[in-house]
């Protein structure tokens, strides 16, 4: 059951950071495009926008890996103990 949870998880990690890096494409042309943004406030979007995206999504990531390293590590003492 854990695995599953963890299996959802990453998916919907997955669908979020896509979201988030459609949501900051839009943004940054409707900043370029206002009637108060110019094409330089839009540039600012998208670069502080992907430089979050990468940030947050690669801490979440990392964390995943933490987590599947560690249990790796687990099952591999288990088998080395399970051959002494």
């Amino acid at each position: 059951m854990r695995d599953f949870f963890i299996l959802w998880m990453e998916r919907i990690i997955n669908v979020v950071i896509v979201i988030g890096a459609i949501a900051v494409v839009i943004s940054g042309f409707v900043a370029m495009f206002s009637a108060q943004g110019g094409f330089l406030q839009g540039l600012i979007v998208w670069v502080i926008g992907a430089f979050y995206l990468v940030l947050m999504g690669g801490m979440i990531y990392l964390g995943l890996g933490i987590y599947n390293n560690t249990r790796r590590t687990a099952e591999a003492i288990e088998q080395l103990n399970a051959r002494s």
